[in-house]
């Protein structure tokens, strides 16, 4: 059996935690968490922190199963060790068809948008060269995987470095401005006489935050590359799930520091530019959108890293399409050829959806990133019953105490997912994407 190399250490693994997870939503939540709680502050750092439940707990109970189980696909190798073979194919297919490919299919579109942004484009959104952007930001991600891994893995590292300049820079300056202004003080003082009637809806502005912190999954991919994983693992989960809470935290109190959260809510997704503006100057507006196009290329690269890996996970274990095939490895880049063709062929096939999305091929909008979100924290709840019932040499903390937080975490976004009016549609189509990779399994002989 062939497999790839130990090449990845805590820092790349860190950077798949925290790099996937911050995107380009987390500059533009704010507002939303504020609209969603009637703009009290403290109802909002409260959605901040229990929507952090279904990261933060989620995390340390994978990193308990990464530091007993390591073979090819963290979230893989725990699903079949759990139910066995045919649930963690499931679970594998499922990841791979449904999770990864559509997500990294937004996030190239999302990235190329940005930069279209970045150089005055009228229609960012939708023009003819924001999708040539985005096809060539989807060939050069697949193509840097393949041809140099190590590098993508050093990309990983470098992007999160970056994208955390700009959150760190707003968190630190606008904190110590609001001290100095006032701002914060008296945010805080109207969020305290209003607490209790102003909450507004507190349950759905946790699904939003919740919704923010997702994608910390991604690092279990990449297991079997990482150097003395059943150490490395666990503790690129936890650090790096506190560093997104923390970073996420302080981001949210430095906008509120700068802006009273009454603007924050009117100006929406334009507050944050100006509370940039208000901070650096004129020219930050601009500089933000940069570092915004770094963080959705850094979390493009992390889903691409996890694309090529689920299929040939799968194809190692003999599933799959033609397992002999995507299972080969080329020797020179120590990369699955067929692997990084077949994820890529997917990304492309999304891409179009998502493109036939915005332009009403369909009759509606498809909202494919709210296809795999309720239900992958569906199976996770699995895992984490299984956890307690199987981890008994466990104190009662770890054993009780982590899994039932991860629970209501995900029951957290399970909620937010029944709410939505389209869910019918989109377990359906999840039920028979699932069903129709039941015909690629194979039954041990």
């Amino acid at each position: 059996m062939e497999t790839l190399n130990k090449k990845y250490g805590l820092w790349t693994s860190i950077a798949m935690v925290v790099g996937v997870v911050i995107g380009s939503g987390v500059f533009f939540k704010a507002d939303d968490v504020l609209t969603l709680t009637k703009g009290n502050l403290i109802g909002a750092l409260i959605a901040w922190v229990v929507g952090a439940a279904s990261m933060i707990f989620g995390a340390l109970v994978f990193a308990e199963f990464a530091g007993r189980i390591e073979k090819a696909n963290g979230i893989v190798d725990y699903s079949e060790e759990a139910y066995g073979k045919k649930f963690g194919y499931l679970v594998g297919w499922f990841k791979g068809v449904l999770y990864y490919t559509p997500l990294s299919a937004i996030l190239c579109w999302v990235a190329s948008m940005y930069t279209m942004i970045l150089f005055g484009s009228d229609n960012p959104t939708n023009s003819g060269m924001t999708w040539v952007v985005a096809g060539i930001y989807l060939i050069l991600g697949y193509a840097m995987n393949y041809f140099s891994p190590i590098l993508a893995g050093k990309f990983q590292v470098a992007t999160t470095v970056i994208k955390l300049i700009p959150l760190t820079l707003i968190a630190i300056v606008g904190v110590i401005s609001g001290v100095f202004n006032g701002v914060m003080l008296e945010n805080f003082t109207s969020a305290a006489q209003s607490i209790g009637s102003s909450y507004g809806t507190l349950a759905s502005a946790v699904v939003a935050t919740a919704f923010a912190y997702e994608g910390w999954i991604a690092a279990t991919t990449i297991n079997s590359e990482i150097k003395d994983a059943k150490k490395t693992l666990p503790k690129a989960l936890t650090i790096g799930s506190i560093i997104v809470l923390i970073i996420y935290i302080l981001y949210f109190l430095g906008v509120s520091g700068v802006l009273p959260t009454g603007q924050i809510v009117t100006e929406g997704d334009n507050a944050i530019s100006i509370a940039a503006n208000s901070l650096f100057g004129g020219t930050a507006a601009v500089i933000l959108t940069a570092f915004v196009v770094f963080s959705c290329l850094g979390t493009l690269n992390g889903l691409i890293i996890s694309n090529i890996r689920m299929p040939f996970s799968l194809a190692l274990r003999n599933q799959g399409p033609a397992p002999k095939l995507l299972a080969k490895v080329n020797q020179k880049t120590n990369m699955p050829p067929y692997s990084t063709i077949y994820a890529f062929i997917l990304s492309v096939v999304y891409t179009v959806i998502w493109y036939g999305s915005l332009n009403e091929w369909f009759g509606r909008y498809i909202a494919l990133d709210e296809i795999p979100i309720v239900l992958i924290y569906g199976l996770y709840i699995f895992l984490y019953v299984w956890y307690i019932k199987n981890f008994t040499d466990l104190n009662h903390w770890k054993r009780y105490g982590l899994p039932i937080c991860a629970i209501m975490g995900s029951l957290i976004i399970l909620y937010g997912g029944i709410t939505n009016p389209s869910i019918g549609i989109y377990l359906g189509i999840s039920v028979v994407v699932i069903l129709f990779g039941l015909l690629f399994y194979r039954k041990e002989q």
